[in-house]
C-alpha cells in the first residue's frame, strides 16, 4: 500500500504549479495535504476514484488545514485528538481502516521568539495519549509535516539553528518521546546515515543550495515494522517550499 504526505503550503496556490500532475504521478492509495490554507468549506480539487476528507482552521483564516485523499473508503473518520481537541486549528484527521489507523497531523509551529513552544509542548503530551489509544486497539500510520528536525543529520546548519522553533532542545526531545512510546521514524530506520530534506526556506537560495531541513515524516507503530518495505522523499518535486514524502508497506 502506498502512502503520500505533502505540505502544499496552499492548495489553490499549488494547483497552478502542475500538482494535479504530480498526484497522478504518484499514485498513491492514500495522499495527505498538510497546510491546505483553505479558509470556507469550499475544496477546490476533486479527484475520481478518491474519498476526500479536510478540516479547516477555525479560528484564523488561510491557516493550517489538512485533507486526506483514500482510494478505500474508510471505515470511521475522526478530527482532531482526543474529544476533537485542537480542531478548531484543522491539524489532524484520522481515517479507521480494517487493520490499521492513518492519522494525518500538521504539528504546530512553534512560531516566531518561540512564542507558541509552551503550546507545541502541550499539543505533543496529547498527541502520544492519542496515538496510543489508537495504537491499543489495531496499528498506526502517523504522517505529516511533524515541525521537528529530530537530530543533526536532519539540518543542513543545526549549529546556527540551535533553539530555533523547530529544533529546539525542547522539541527534540519530545520526538524522542515520542518513538520511546514504541513508534518507528521509517525513513531514519530504512536510511539511519541519508542526508535528504524535505522543506527550504524560500530565502537565500535555500533550495538551490540545498540548506534544508528534514521536518515531514512517516511513522508506524513496532508492530508494522515487518510489513515496511520502503520510504522515502522526492526532493525533485517542486510547488511548494516542502516536497513529497512516500511510504510503502503490505498491509
Amino acid at each position: 500500500m502506498k502512502f503520500i504526505s505533502f505540505n502544499v503550503n496552499g492548495l489553490r496556490a499549488i494547483l497552478k504549479k502542475d500538482f494535479e500532475k504530480t498526484f497522478d504521478d504518484l499514485n498513491a492509495d492514500i495522499f495527505s495535504l498538510n497546510e491546505t490554507k483553505l479558509s470556507d468549506d469550499a475544496f477546490p480539487f476533486q479527484k475520481e476514484g478518491y474519498e476526500i476528507f479536510y478540516t479547516n482552521s477555525k479560528v484564523k483564516k488561510g491557516y493550517s488545514g489538512v485533507a486526506v485523499f483514500s482510494k478505500i473508503k474508510p471505515l470511521s473518520v475522526h478530527y482532531g485528538l482526543i474529544d476533537n481537541l485542537y480542531d478548531e486549528e484543522g491539524r489532524v484527521i484520522t481515517l479507521e481502516f480494517d487493520n490499521f489507523f492513518y492519522v494525518a497531523c500538521y504539528v504546530p509551529n512553534s512560531g516566531e521568539n518561540l512564542k507558541r513552544l509552551d503550546f507545541r509542548l502541550e499539543f505533543e503530551k496529547n498527541l502520544v495519549n492519542y496515538l496510543n489509544s489508537l495504537k491499543e486497539k489495531k496499528h498506526v500510520v502517523y504522517a505529516g509535516d511533524l515541525n521537528v528536525a529530530h537530530e543533526e543529520i536532519d539540518i543542513k546548519n543545526p549549529a546556527t539553528n540551535h533553539h530555533n522553533a523547530g529544533f529546539t532542545d525542547e522539541e527534540r526531545a519530545a520526538f524522542s518521546a515520542l518513538l520511546k512510546e514504541g513508534y518507528i521514524d521509517t525513513y531514519r530506520y530504512l536510511h539511519p546515515e541519508q542526508v535528504e530534506y524535505s522543506w527550504w526556506s524560500y530565502r537565500f537560495n535555500a533550495r538551490k543550495n540545498n540548506a534544508g531541513w528534514r521536518i515531514d515524516y512517516f511513522l508506524i507503530d513496532e508492530g508494522l515494522k515487518d510489513k515496511l518495505l520502503s520510504s522515502c522523499i522526492h526532493t525533485d518535486i517542486m510547488g511548494s517550499d516542502h516536497c513529497p514524502i512516500e511510504l510503502n508497506l503490505s498491509i
